[in-house]
């Protein structure tokens, strides 16, 4: 089963949305903000990602954080901040049955999935 992880309104979703449609891809949308993350999810996806891959410091939800939570995220403590800050994650986050990919080239979701 093929996942597309991110919020219904960023470009870079869309994007994907429409590739994986175009090229008739099932897959179920798991919008961040309707359905949240748990952090058993954030932490299974750390199994795989390094933290800097999967972690937006340049986006407005990190940029808007407490410094202390960033130290936390720096220091480790990832999961927690990230399930309740899921605007934290790059979007999208494509989950296929045994593999990740975090943001939207099309080079990269053919390569993947066709």
């Amino acid at each position: 089963m093929t996942t597309l992880y991110g919020i219904k309104n960023c470009n870079t979703v869309k994007k994907a949305r429409k590739w994986l449609e175009g090229n008739s891809v099932a897959y179920t949308f798991h919008d961040f903000r309707e359905h949240g993350l748990t952090e058993q999810q954030v932490n299974e996806w750390l199994e795989v990602l390094a933290p800097e891959v999967l972690i937006n410091k340049r986006s407005t939800t990190w940029k808007q954080m407490s410094d202390s939570d960033k130290a936390k995220v720096d220091a480790g403590d990832i999961a927690a901040i990230a399930a309740a800050n899921p605007t934290l994650i790059k979007r999208p986050v494509l989950a296929t049955g045994d593999s990740l990919q975090v943001g939207f080239k099309d080079s990269d979701y053919a390569g993947l999935l066709l």
